[in-house]
């Protein structure tokens, strides 16, 4: 079952997020919960209760990786099909595949900025003007976890907002919102990450500039020891903020 720490983090999210809610409703009630179990002291407690050993280690290792926009994605509630509750290890100057990737999301999702700083763009699809991309349909392969990317043809993005996220701030997004983030300063990031929702899409949109995905990207998940080390980095990380 968990810690005292698992146990309530559980409880907030199933209380808050539960029921039938708007999508208005899911997001401001998924950044409500982000922002309070992301505050420092308290994600602590939470992130070094995991650390110990306790809830599911092995079941959470196997959930967890480096993502292909260049952060450790770390696994710390599962709540099943509604909720996945992960905390984001950004690192500064980290170059992956996706970098530059335009992207939305299977579910709504709300993030709270714990320590560091992230930066953001929104985009819309558009007929003409704007800039010129590639357009991907991703999905999980059938057999593996693996992302697999399906070209389907050339788009127009325009640029709708830019903003910074420091330390402290939060914010949540529908599920099919295009965004692009990334850790904006010479200090590791850590973010609290929450997707939410009874319904989740089969697929996310993916656009890029700079040039042609592969057609499938490895998950390599995490052993439960890498997956343990990784949350006391992270514990060290909040006790130095």
């Amino acid at each position: 079952m968990g810690g005292r720490q698992i146990l309530a983090a559980r409880r907030l999210l199933t209380e808050t997020l539960d029921g039938d809610l708007s999508d208005h409703e899911t997001v401001t009630a998924a950044r409500a919960v982000v922002a309070e179990l992301g505050s420092p002291d308290r994600l602590l407690e939470l992130v070094a209760e995991l650390a110990s050993g306790e809830g599911d280690p092995e079941a959470c290792a196997k959930l967890s990786y480096r993502h292909v926009l260049g952060f450790d994605k770390l696994l710390l509630i599962d709540g099943g099909p509604r909720h996945m509750l992960r905390a984001h290890f950004w690192h500064p100057g980290a170059r992956a595949i996706g970098t530059e990737d335009i992207h939305n999301h299977r579910s709504p999702l709300a993030s709270y900025v714990v320590r560091g700083r992230l930066a953001m763009e929104l985009y819309e699809t558009r007929d003409d003007g704007g800039i010129t991309a590639d357009r991907y349909e991703e999905s999980l392969a059938e057999r593996s976890s693996d992302w697999r990317l399906r070209a389907t043809g050339p788009a127009r993005l325009r640029l709708t907002h830019t903003g910074q996220y420091a330390a402290g701030s939060a914010y949540a997004l529908p599920a099919h919102t295009l965004h692009r983030a990334w850790c904006d300063t010479d200090v590791p990031t850590v973010t609290l990450f929450l997707e939410t929702g009874a319904e989740r899409r089969r697929h996310t949109d993916v656009f890029t500039a700079a040039g042609p995905h592969p057609g499938a990207v490895a998950k390599v998940p995490l052993e439960a020891r890498d997956y343990l080390a990784a949350l006391n980095g992270l514990a060290e990380s909040l006790r130095s903020s």
